[in-house]
C-alpha cells in the first residue's frame, strides 16, 4: 500500500505540474513578479521614512534639552551673582542631568542617522534593480509576445494547429467522399456499358448500339451533304443557261437586217 500511495502521489503531483505549466503565461509571472518588487520598494521607503521620522523627533527633543539647560546656567548664574550659591548648585545639578540626556539623544540620533542612510542606499539600489527589471520584463514579454504570434502563423500555415487542423480534417473528409462518389460513377458506367448491369429507363446503350448510332449519324450527315451539293449544281445549271440564253437574245438584237437588193435587168 505504501508503494501504491507513493505511486498515486508522483503521478498526482506529474498531472498538476504539467496542468500548472500548461496554464501558466510568463508575462504574467513577469508582471507578478514586478508587483512584488515594487511592494517591497514601497516597504524600504516607509522604513526610510519612519526613521528619518525618529530622527527629526530626537532632533527637536535635543533642542528643548539643548535650550532648558541653557536655561538652567543663566539661572545659575544669576543664582550665584545674587549670593544663592545654594540655588546655583541645584540649577547646575539639573544642567548636567539633561547634559546625560542630551549625550544619550546624540547618540540615538547618530545611530538613526546612519540607518537612515543605510536604507536611502538601499532604496536606491533596489529602485534601479526595479526599473532594470521592469525594462528586462517589458523586452521578455514583447520577445514571447512576437514568438507566440509567429508560431501561431506558421501553425496555421502548416495546418498543424487545433483550429486549422479540424479544417485540414474536413477537407481532407470531403476529398476523399468526392473522390469515393467519382470512382463508384465511373464504375458504374463501364458495368452498364459492358451490359453487367441493365438501366430499366433505357437510357444506357451498349458498345454496340452506340456504334450503330454513331454510323447512323454519320450516314444522315452525308445524305444531308449529298443534297446541299445537289441543290448547289441544279442552281449553278439554271444559272448559266439562263445568262447564255439573255446573251442570244442581246445580240439578235444588235445584228442588223440585210436588206433585200434587186437587180435591174
Amino acid at each position: 500500500m505504501s508503494g501504491v500511495m507513493k505511486r498515486m502521489g508522483m503521478i498526482f503531483r506529474a498531472k498538476a505540474n504539467k496542468a500548472l505549466d500548461r496554464a501558466e503565461d510568463p508575462r504574467e509571472t513577469l508582471d507578478y513578479s514586478y508587483q512584488k518588487q515594487l511592494e517591497l520598494l514601497q516597504k524600504v521607503r516607509r522604513g526610510v521614512a519612519d526613521v528619518a521620522t525618529s530622527r527629526k523627533r530626537l532632533e527637536l527633543q535635543l533642542a528643548q534639552l539643548n535650550k532648558q539647560s541653557s536655561t538652567l546656567e543663566d539661572q545659575g548664574r544669576k543664582a550665584l551673582a545674587l549670593g544663592r550659591e545654594d540655588l546655583a548648585r541645584e540649577a547646575l545639578s539639573r544642567r548636567a542631568a539633561l547634559q546625560q540626556q542630551v549625550t544619550d539623544l546624540e547618540t540615538q540620533h547618530q545611530t538613526l542617522q546612519g540607518e537612515e542612510e543605510k536604507l536611502t542606499l538601499a532604496s536606491q539600489r533596489l529602485q534601479a534593480k526595479v526599473d532594470a527589471f521592469r525594462t528586462k520584463k517589458e523586452t521578455i514579454k514583447a520577445t514571447y509576445t512576437a514568438a507566440q504570434a509567429q508560431t501561431r502563423i506558421g501553425e496555421a500555415f502548416t495546418g498543424i494547429s487545433e483550429e486549422m487542423g479540424d479544417v485540414g480534417l474536413a477537407i481532407q473528409r470531403a476529398e476523399d467522399k468526392t473522390a469515393q462518389l467519382q470512382a463508384r460513377a465511373g464504375a458504374i458506367d463501364e458495368l452498364l456499358a459492358s451490359g453487367a448491369l441493365n438501366d430499366p429507363t433505357g437510357m444506357a446503350k451498349d458498345d454496340l448500339q452506340a456504334e450503330l448510332d454513331r454510323l447512323s449519324g454519320g450516314t444522315d450527315v452525308e445524305l444531308e451533304l449529298q443534297r446541299m451539293k445537289a441543290e448547289l449544281a441544279g442552281g449553278s445549271s439554271s444559272g448559266q443557261q439562263a445568262i447564255e440564253g439573255g446573251a442570244g437574245q442581246q445580240q439578235s438584237q444588235q445584228q442588223p437586217k440585210d436588206t433585200p437588193r434587186f437587180d435591174k435587168q
